[in-house]
């Protein structure tokens, strides 16, 4: 069972998985998307690896990104990994061969293991730094009225790491894993302390847990969605194609709704706000505001007993969606 405490902790398997895509050309594809200027450790990692670049470990990430794998694929294979044999503990059928040994030997070979330990006043204030932050809000409680009880362990681990541009989010063994870099600064300054920008953690580990733990729940009440899944939510053409399923995009609107209210709860109406700009800005997500609304509205007939659960509301959702849109456009 969980302890109901979100726990900040270093796992090796992931760092050994970062060390890894610091060897393949992710860095330079970060930099193509947006330039700015990684942590520190995750550029001297890549400097203390560089000499193993052709190491078959490195050569099957490579492939693997290639192929267009998401992360989340790849570090769910590195957090089923023992450790610190490094052996996979449960088959995934899409594996490649061997990966396993391969990483274990460039574990051995690039002395990670000296490095770590080299480097663990970073990885210790990162921690600290993380601890300020996360102390201020209790994500359980946040997300029970959607999901009900969270019966998994929250674990957000602060990556100094790559990638150093994007929040990873996985679930395995009773545990749901947020890997999370420090909000990332213009051009060629170092990123941002993580205690310093509340707001970036709390939007990176709401919208990892929340994507996790919707579509955990979808799945799970399938009867009541299978019928509500007629009624085509009132998205925009691009939205549609990127969440190509009614379940995709109830749970892409119900990531971005739930980040805007935790952190009008959590820290200020301000950057509810400036976030909801911001992804109507950067993403085009111009419904945003209209999910907020219909997200509280449930949450409100939630405190008052009309809603015992999120799957009794889900009926309602299409339509209250369609009437806010169109009277916050007036």
């Amino acid at each position: 069972m969980a302890s109901h405490t979100l726990q900040i902790q270093i796992d090796d398997r992931a760092r050994l998985m970062s060390a890894v895509l610091s060897a393949t050309n992710w860095p330079e594809a970060e930099q193509q998307r947006k330039r700015h200027r990684a942590h520190v450790h995750a550029r001297n990692t890549a400097r203390r690896v560089a000499e193993h670049v052709d190491h078959p470990a490195v050569r099957t990430l490579q492939t693997l990104l290639d192929q267009g794998t998401p992360l989340e694929a790849i570090y769910t294979y590195a957090l089923s990994l023992s450790w610190p044999n490094l052996k996979l503990q449960a088959a995934l059928p899409w594996a490649p061969l061997h990966w396993d040994e391969q990483l274990a030997d460039f574990y051995v070979k690039t002395d990670l293991a000296a490095w770590w330990a080299e480097s663990d006043d970073i990885w210790q204030r990162a921690i600290e730094e993380m601890k300020k932050v996360i102390t201020q809000a209790n994500l359980y409680e946040f997300f029970k009225p959607f999901v009900g009880q969270v019966g998994e362990q929250l674990v957000i681990m602060p990556n100094v790491s790559y990638p150093s541009d994007t929040e990873i989010g996985v679930r395995l063994d009773g545990s749901l894993f947020c890997i999370a870099p420090p909000r990332i600064a213009w051009g060629d300054n170092e990123p941002w302390p993580f205690d310093e920008d509340p707001a970036h953690i709390f939007r990176g580990a709401i919208a990892e847990y929340g994507r996790l733990l919707m579509v955990s729940y979808l799945r799970q009440n399938a009867a009541t969605v299978a019928p509500v899944a007629g009624k085509p939510l009132p998205v925009g053409e691009k939205f549609r194609d990127s969440h190509p399923t009614w379940g995709d995009q109830f749970t892409a609107l119900f990531v971005f709704g739930a980040v805007a209210i935790f952190m009008e709860k959590a820290i200020n109406p301000q950057e509810a706000k400036a976030y909801i700009l911001m992804e109507n800005k950067v993403h085009g997500i111009t419904i945003l505001p209209s999910v907020v609304s219909v997200l509280k509205r449930y949450l409100s007939e939630y405190g008052d007993g009309r809603f015992t659960e999120l799957a009794e509301f889900l009926p309602n959702f299409p339509n209250h969606l369609r009437v806010a849109k169109r009277v916050i456009s007036l």
